[in-house]
């Protein structure tokens, strides 16, 4: 209580040694409100087309193989199985690419390249990768991946596409988080003779995991939910059999565009359910990346 009233006390006094203060503070409160309708407008729009989805979809998501079966020419058969697997495994492989080299160009770019024109090029090259529609990977894709080293419309191609996509989102991220970890933490490392090394592997990295989970969160969320550069590179819309690795894959967002282009009602209904299925799969892989982040903060 003492506190408070101390507080309170320094306000009245602060209002009256400067006149601005209350004015500044009816345009804050302004700015809030306006702030605060903004995301409440988002928050409805989101919540209506989930609700339209669901309402569309939930029906055919609970019919019998729609989870388990392959594609059909049939609205009201078939399902979307081998779209699940090919998702899965996208994700998967996008992770196991993308976030060792995102981290490592990071580390190498926050903690050893020295201050120069080169590295300030890189830097900006780099910040604009990252606001690059992904069709144009998918052409770099369809160039490198498809052509180049004769992978062909398979599900390597599609991985490595997608990773190309996640790598700047990740770099950008991981660097803030390195940035961020405090001097100090580094310099009374040096000082009990670790190397410098060391002191990125034991106590940087760790310290800064919860900030690059999060740019692991955003892009892996970005490249399983992207189809335009998994169209370029031939991804197709049935298949009778689980993809492999160097196999024609599915996906879900290529499922859920082959739905929604056919002229048969009931393909809308089939459409909504496989993005249901496709927002499960990113909030299950969303949910694990957030309880690795929060337990690594707990960990500080």
């Amino acid at each position: 209580m003492a506190t408070s009233f101390y507080q309170n006390d320094l306000q009245e006094q602060a209002k009256e040694f400067n006149p601005q203060l209350e004015r500044r503070e009816r345009i804050g409160k302004v700015f809030e409100i306006l702030f605060l309708i903004g995301l409440s407008i988002g928050l409805v729009v989101l919540a209506l087309l989930v609700i339209d989805v669901f309402k569309d979809g939930f029906v055919r998501l609970l019919t019998p193989g729609f989870l388990t079966d392959t594609p059909s020419r049939f609205s009201d058969d078939g399902g979307i199985r081998p779209a699940i697997f090919g998702s899965i495994l996208l994700g998967l492989l996008v992770m196991l690419v993308s976030v060792p080299i995102g981290v490592g160009a990071a580390l190498y770019l926050e903690e050893y390249a020295p201050k120069a024109w080169w590295t300030d090029i890189i830097e900006v090259n780099i910040a604009n990768l990252a606001g690059i529609p992904s069709i144009v990977y998918g052409l770099l894709g369809l160039g490198v991946f498809y052509y180049l080293l004769g992978f062909g419309p398979s599900l390597i191609t599609g991985a490595l596409t997608l990773s190309l996509l996640s790598l700047p989102i990740i770099i950008v991220t991981a660097r803030e988080a390195i940035r961020a970890v405090p001097n100090a933490l580094r310099e009374a490392s040096y000082g009990l003779g670790v190397t410098k090394w060391q002191t990125v592997w034991n106590h940087v990295l760790p310290y800064a995991v919860p900030g690059i989970l999060t740019g692991v969160i955003l892009s892996v969320s970005r490249a399983i939910g992207d189809a335009a550069s998994l169209l370029v590179i031939g991804a197709v819309s049935f298949l009778t059999f689980n993809p492999g690795l160097f196999q024609r894959f599915m996906a879900l967002p290529i499922q859920i565009y082959s739905y929604i282009t056919r002229p048969e009602p009931g393909f809308v209904n089939a459409a909504a359910a496989t993005i249901i299925v496709l927002l499960f799969v990113v909030l299950v892989l969303n949910g694990v990346a957030i309880y690795l982040r929060n337990r690594f903060s707990l960990l500080k």
